[in-house]
């Protein structure tokens, strides 16, 4: 028996299995709240007013940042997919709840944009991550099938010298088999490792077969407003 005033084991793992259940009750519920566009932001100029906490999707394009958002918030045409890379070319606004803002930044890595567009969406990108007072996460995401890659590294050190926390998060795992993702983790998590504004902990998801959306929407809902 704990002495007293002192919690046992056991009933600290009973408070946190509690504490995560609520947790991930609370992003089931905010996640299916009403998710409606605000704004799409071509110029510093044409940003919403920071008015609610955000959480900002960051990735090499084609990775599947609207289709990530789509799976989280229960929609599939709220953020425009598109075979085509580098479609997205403003910084997109969705307002969840009216508690946290959902942010789709303008992918990168494509080769084939004119080199004035993807200087202009570079210093947009940068300009709103070191300017934004109430950005409270970057999710970076990576394809699960590749893992990182040297076009990753210059976003990555942005978001270092940003100041800007970032949790790496793979997307398309469903592609992967067991031992492929074990490698992957470790690949990937070492990778992160390097970098002082990376969250220790990834997650691996899939929009097509829902995997690790659960606890993506509670990790994201401790953001937000509390209900």
């Amino acid at each position: 028996m704990a002495p007293a005033g002192e919690a046992s084991v056991a009933e600290v793992a009973v408070d946190e299995v509690a504490a995560t259940e609520a947790a991930r009750a609370f992003g089931r519920w905010l996640f299916a709240q009403e998710c409606e566009f605000i704004n799409g932001s071509t110029t510093l100029d044409t940003l919403p007013p920071d008015d609610l906490p955000e959480i900002a999707f960051a990735g090499r394009s084609n990775v599947g940042k609207s289709s990530l958002i789509n799976a989280l918030t229960g929609r599939k045409t709220l953020a425009r997919t598109s075979h085509t890379p580098g479609r997205t070319q403003q910084i997109n606004f969705f307002r969840l709840g009216g508690r946290l803002m959902l942010v789709d930044l303008p992918g990168y890595g494509y080769a084939d944009a004119p080199k004035t567009e993807i200087r202009r969406w570079t210093q947009l990108v940068n300009t709103y991550l070191k300017g934004r007072t109430r950005l409270r996460r970057v999710c970076l995401l990576i394809d699960g099938r590749h893992g990182l890659k040297p076009v990753d590294e210059p976003v990555m050190r942005m978001l270092d010298e940003a100041a800007v926390s970032y949790q790496v998060v793979l997307t398309k795992t469903d592609k992967l088999r067991d031992a492929e993702m074990t490698r992957r983790l470790a690949e990937t998590s070492g990778g992160a490792g390097r970098h002082v504004a990376a969250h220790p902990d990834l997650q691996a998801t899939s929009a097509h077969e829902a995997i690790g959306l659960e606890q993506l929407r509670a990790d994201l809902a401790a953001f937000a407003i509390p209900a």
